[in-house]
């Protein structure tokens, strides 16, 4: 088996496929909204009136509650999706890959730089 054997999971990662994506529905189109200033507005007013609204789960109620970018992927969320709910805590790409990675924001960038992207 090599490592990159497509038939073996990856650590850390969650796959998106079709079944995910009817599971995160709700929560993807949630998240979508936050590209508009009003939206994100009437979430932080009362984020539960607001996550009912686009009939989330009570998991992915959970996972939005304790700010778990982890669960929110495993919940059926959609990174370029729960991105948006990541900027309302002022989290970043960078911040979010941290996070994926169980690595501080420090080294992450660290892993970033070794691996040549030169962005921090």
């Amino acid at each position: 088996m090599t490592t990159n054997d497509p038939t073996q999971p990856i650590p850390g990662v969650y796959l998106f496929d079709g079944k995910m994506a009817k599971k995160g529905y709700g929560l993807n189109k949630m998240c979508f909204s936050f590209n508009e200033q009003s939206a994100r507005d009437e979430f932080n007013k009362d984020p539960d009136a607001y996550c009912t609204k686009y009939g989330l789960t009570d998991m992915q109620i959970k996972a939005i509650h304790e700010r778990d970018i982890i669960g929110l992927l495993q919940q059926g969320g959609s990174i370029y999706y729960v991105a948006k709910f990541a900027g309302l805590l002022k989290l970043n790409m960078q911040d979010i890959g941290a996070i994926q990675s169980g690595q501080s924001l420090e080294e992450f960038k660290a892993m970033l730089v070794r691996r040549g992207s030169g962005e921090v």
